[in-house]
């Protein structure tokens, strides 16, 4: 009979010696994971159903927490709310221990510090997800734990998602494609006098439509560069940006394209011809080995030499469970944090989006984003469909 750590290890749907060494680069002896995508992650899929749009119930919130002791998942724990005992009924969780009895943040904190405390010798240093760890709960496990040292776990856990699996390179793939076909299919139905916020309506059907979970659109329409949905309303001869965010099992799609409700003029064209010609130069030096940061290298090189440069932008950041999550190319983007892959090279299963802006001064607001996979010999682009003026109104 196969002993408890066997049978966990056999269950675990996650690389444990990868993640065993990210933790003891950081000093880290357990793990405490509090975020709904890690622990999506770290279960391989699993999201609780009740609380997959909203955490807050009564005075308090769900806080799912796996606990992990580096080098030894026989002594992991889930902890979770109440109602997912079902979820234990149909084993959801590979973890040797179970404890589905919460009903707030501060119950989970406490049932972490009490697992902890058994764990015995050896735990000096806890990992915890700061950025999504409530104050309540902090303070159940600083007192609970006092005399250990609590170190922020957000980058550990970061690069063990960094490289995709073939599963979840397929989910960004089909995420990315329901983006644009319902982006495509909105635009087919755009009109003039449809205000922005229809034309955004119109978007979220199509993507739940594809079993999306629609998470954002940012739009603009005319010479207008505002991208908020309103009460402007489209007319003859505008330009509409569509740049959204579908979440597909977790894994986000975000991408933009461009739309016009008559025939784009030889301007436009050579417009979002010359942002088209970023993006493809971008991706040129993509694939497993290639130091990061070449992407803006090439990208910024052919800006530079441009008319346009005063009023263009270039970005590219990686993409997965998290928008702008590893690899992290760039530390001077709209989402701040050090560049640390830019100098390093890239490794087949990242997931980057690369997106150049125009906000031109009189023609209006025209980019596109396009979601990039490392590959050993080159790339794949998951979504290239679209790419040029898609005729408002009389299908795309």
């Amino acid at each position: 009979m196969l002993d408890v750590a066997a049978k966990a290890a056999k269950a675990i749907p996650f690389d444990t010696d990868h993640l065993d060494r990210l933790l003891a680069d950081a000093g880290i002896d357990v793990l405490i994971v509090t975020s709904k995508h890690n622990i999506q992650y770290l279960f391989g899929g699993y999201r609780f159903f009740f609380f997959d749009y909203m955490d807050a119930i009564g005075v308090s919130r769900y806080l799912p927490i796996l606990v992990y002791r580096r080098g030894k998942p026989e002594d992991a724990s889930y902890i979770g709310y109440r109602m997912e005992a079902f979820e234990q009924e149909l084993g959801r969780f590979w973890t040797p221990t179970v404890q589905t009895s919460t009903s707030t943040s501060m119950d989970a904190a406490q049932l972490a510090v009490e697992h902890i405390k058994r764990l015995g010798k050896g735990v000096r240093r806890i990992g915890v997800e700061v950025s999504f760890m409530p104050s309540d709960a902090a303070a159940v496990l600083q007192d609970g734990l006092e005399g250990y040292t609590f170190v922020d776990a957000q980058f550990p856990l970061e690069r063990l998602r960094a490289r995709k699996t073939p599963h979840e390179l397929k989910l960004l793939r089909e995420s990315s494609d329901h983006v644009v076909a319902a982006m495509l299919e909105t635009f087919g139905r755009c009109a003039p006098g449809m205000s922005k916020s229809e034309i955004v309506e119109s978007l979220r059907r199509n993507e739940v439509n594809r079993g999306l979970t629609f998470e954002y659109c940012l739009i603009t329409a005319g010479t207008s560069q505002n991208r908020a949905p309103s009460d402007q309303r489209v007319k003859a001869g505008d330009i509409i940006s569509i740049d959204s965010g579908g979440n597909y099992h977790g894994y986000i799609g975000d991408l933009c394209r461009m739309g016009i409700l008559g025939e784009p003029d030889a301007e436009l064209e050579d417009l979002l011809g010359f942002i088209e010609e970023v993006q493809q130069l971008a991706r040129k030096p993509i694939k497993s080995g290639t130091r990061g940061g070449e992407i803006f290298t090439v990208a910024e090189a052919r800006i530079d030499h441009s008319p346009h440069k005063p009023y263009i932008e270039f970005l590219a950041h990686g993409m997965g469970l998290v928008s702008h999550e590893a690899p992290r190319l760039t530390s001077t983007g709209p989402v701040p944090y050090n560049a640390y892959d830019a100098e390093r090279p890239l490794e087949a299963g990242m997931v980057v989006s690369i997106e150049t802006t125009m906000k031109h001064p009189t023609r209006g607001f025209i980019k596109l984003e396009d979601t990039v996979a490392v590959t050993d010999r080159g790339y794949e682009g998951f979504g290239d469909r679209g790419r040029g003026w898609n005729r408002a109104g009389g299908g795309a």
